[in-house]
Parts: structure tokens; sequence; C-alpha cells
């Protein structure tokens, strides 16, 4: 009887051999699981393939540029909304803002001035700067979704020079020791596999040159095993499972990056970019959250898995390959998170009696109206939460915090109406009576608009 490790292997072998994918490495890390690996073909030099060894990683190194830069905005050292030219010395461009060039909403050219692509060439921080005035702004800020790796290697030298180093130095420092990435550098190492180009009419692959990306490395500079980017992977769709004292980023803001700014197609919206981020809708309330990576040889997918029944805490998946045309290959790490949860889903959490409501609380859990809606109000897991009468099983409730010193005020702190006030209001005897949520007016019984003279009494 074939095991989910066999399913899952042979999803791999299946895809390097349809693919012809000179060699491939696939990693699926969860918090319940020991981590899976799966590594098929050759390096194309002197070193056997195993699940240690390095591929170029290609743009998911944006993903550590955007973590790093949130640290900034964390620590108070930017806003989001501040021009990039507050917090960096630049001869043009300087007005777009840190939001849009970490969504690619800012309107700036895909690359550096040049013809990088042919050349090869990369340039220094000082050239990359230098040629900036000479870049053209596309698209008007925040138009619609434009991918820039200039906007990004912008970033990473505004990264550095806040935190008075490098940002390969700052890099190592702040993510890739806290998270024990020790496999991932900016540079190959000596287990590194060759990428090539594989022939479209005949079984020749040609290796490809190696490149080094310069001032433009926080894009695509990163080299990293499967396993590292599985973890990886999972710490952007679960952080407080693999960094739960937030050394790293703190939930929330993981939460922040992972909400939609743009679609990535205007028609299609089959995916979105956060602040960072690629986010692909699964359905069913699922979503997969990373990135894909492609430079001259290799091309990798690094996603984690949020929501959904089975879906087990930290939950990631790497597929690195050392071919530069296997487009198709890059579904792969999509099709095994799906394939983990439903052949090896998460345990189902038996559920424990809690503490009661507070008492001032306890007579307004139930069923409320507002707008000519019904809303169940209750009280779960230490918190007030509200869900439409009719909302679907798997949908998110509304989740309320008490307002510090404003005696029966709350704030919404996730779900519907996230942000706004929740007021309750009680009678004589200190029933509520009424509540107010976001100012719609919700009741016991279904009620029109009419207009409530609130002076004169009830």
């Amino acid at each position: 009887m074939s095991t989910v490790a066999d399913r899952l292997d042979r999803m791999v072998r299946r895809v390097q051999a349809h693919s012809r994918v000179p060699a491939i490495s696939a990693a699926l890390h969860r918090a319940d699981r020991p981590l899976w690996t799966c590594a098929v073909g050759g390096t194309g030099n002197d070193t056997a393939l195993d699940p240690e060894t390095t591929f170029r990683i290609g743009s998911v190194t944006k993903t550590f540029t955007a973590v790093l830069t949130l640290q900034c905005r964390d620590d108070g050292l930017l806003d989001l909304d501040d021009p990039v030219g507050r917090h960096l010395d630049v001869p043009a461009h300087g007005e777009l803002t840190v939001r849009r060039l970490l969504s690619h909403t800012a309107g700036l050219q895909r690359e550096p001035y040049g013809d990088v692509w042919d050349t090869l060439r990369a340039p220094d921080d000082e050239r990359l700067l230098a040629d900036l005035a000479r870049a053209e702004r596309v698209l008007p800020s925040a138009r619609r979704y434009h991918y820039s790796n200039l906007g990004m290697a912008l970033l990473g030298r505004m990264v550095g020079k806040l935190r008075g180093g490098t940002w390969a130095e700052v890099l190592t420092e702040r993510v890739l020791t806290p998270l024990g990435l020790t496999r991932t550098t900016v540079t190959p190492g000596r287990r590194a596999a060759t990428g090539f180009l594989v022939d479209a009419y005949s079984d020749e692959a040609r290796p490809e040159p190696p490149t080094d990306f310069g001032a433009v490395g926080p894009a695509a500079q990163l080299w990293s095993t499967a396993g590292d980017m599985a973890r990886w992977a999972a710490f952007l769709a679960d952080p407080a499972s693999l960094d739960a004292a937030g050394r790293v980023l703190a939930p929330s803001t993981l939460d922040e990056m992972r909400w939609p700014v743009t679609v990535t197609d205007e028609t299609l919206w089959s995916g979105g970019f956060g602040l960072g981020l690629i986010l692909v809708p699964q359905g069913e309330r699922v979503v997969h959250v990373g990135h894909d990576g492609a430079m001259p040889g290799f091309l990798a997918g690094v996603y984690g898995r949020r929501g959904g029944e089975g879906t087990a805490a930290a939950m990631g998946c790497a597929v690195l390959l050392s071919s530069g045309t296997a487009g198709e290959a890059l579904e792969l790490p999509h099709r095994l998170l799906a394939a983990a949860v439903e052949h090896d889903p998460a345990e189902i959490e038996p559920w424990r009696p809690g503490p009661p409501a507070p008492a001032p609380l306890r007579g307004l859990l139930g069923r409320w109206w507002g707008e000519g809606y019904e809303y169940v109000f209750s009280w779960h897991d230490g918190a007030l939460r509200a869900r439409g009468a009719d909302d679907p099983a798997g949908k998110p409730p509304a989740v309320f915090a008490p307002v510090p010193d404003r005696e029966d005020v709350f704030r919404t702190v996730s779900g519907r109406e996230a942000g706004e006030l929740l007021r309750l209001t009680r009678d004589e005897s200190g029933a509520v009576v009424r509540m107010h949520w976001a100012t719609y007016r919700f009741t016991r019984h279904q009620e029109t608009f009419d207009r409530y003279d609130f002076r004169a009494g009830e």
C-alpha cells in the first residue's frame, strides 16, 4: 500500500520526467510531521544531488527583502507611505512610496537602466543610483500591478542604509540566523546545482552562465535548499508556529503583508499581490502565499498554505528546479500542498469546555438584527464574536476586543467591519437593548431604517 510520501514522490518524479528537468528538489514542511523531501536527477557537476543541494531561488528573494522592510517599519524607522527618497538619496523617483514599491504598483520600469539580460552585468550600488534618472516610470503610481526588480533593489538598498550595513549582512543577522535558514546564502557554495537551458527539440541541456546580480541582489540573488525554503514558506503562512516570540516579524505584520493590494490580472482575478508576497487563491477560503523565482537555468516555487479544513500548522512547500524552461513545473508546490492535505490532513482538535462569558456580556449573546439581516453574537476562546446567521461554516467571524477606559465599547479586531466600533446601550436594569456596530443599529427584532430619536427614549 502506498503512503502519502510515496504519492508525493511520484508527483515529483512525474514532473521531472515529463518536464525534462535535469534536477528537481522538493520539500514539504508542516508542524505535525517530519520534513518530507524528494530530489530527482543530477546536479550537472561533481557533487551528488540530495536534499542539501542548493539552487538559485531568483525572485523568492523578494519575500526576504519585503520582510526586512516591514521590520524597519515595525521598529519605527519608516512608514510604508513614506516616499523612498526620504530614506535614500536618489536622483529621481524619490516620490514613489515604500508601499507602492513593495506591492509593484509604483509604475517603475521592470529592470535597471541598460540591457542587463544581454550583458549579464548588473550595476553596483553606485551605478544603480546614478542611473536611476534614466529609468522610466512607465505607469502612473497606483494605476495597476507592474512587476519591478528595480523597485525591490531600491528597497534592499534602503534597508541596508537604515540598518547601517549591507542588505546581505542585515538579511543574515535579522532573518536567516533567527529562523535557522543555514543553507540560504547570497553565493552558490560548493554544493550548488548547475542551471540549464533544456533544448526544445532535443534532449540537450546546455548550462547557463553563472550570474551575480550585484545591486539588484535584493530582488533575485539568493541560493537555498528545498528544506530551507519550505520552512520559509511555512513562516510566511503561519509565523506564530515558527517564531512564537516574534523575533523576526509579528504575526499581525505578516497578516498585513498577506492582504491583497492588487490583482495581477485585471480580468481573471486568479492571483494577487500583497506587500512583497504573491497570493494564489485555491478555493474554499484557502490561499497559498509566497513567490515564484526565475533566473538563467533555474526556477523556484515557494508557497505556504493558509485556511481550509485539514491544513496543518506551519505548512509550506518548495520546489526548486535546475531548468529555466520548465514553467509548467511551478504548479507542483500548489499540487503537493493540496495532496498532503487531502491524503494526510491535520488531526482534528477536540472541543473542550471553557469558562463562561463575563457576566456583563452574557445577556447580549444570541441573535440580533442589523440592516435587515440576522447575526449571532457569541463568546468563544475568550472573546466576543459575531457571525451572519447564514454565513458559510468556513467564513471567519468578526472578533471584538474591549476599548480601554470606555465601558461597553469594543473594537472589531478581525473579520467583518475590522477596525470599527461596537457600542452597547443598556436599559435601567443594565440589560443590553441595542447595539451600534460601525454606526448601524442592531436590535433583537428585525426593524426598518425608521428614524429613531434617542433623546425621546424608547
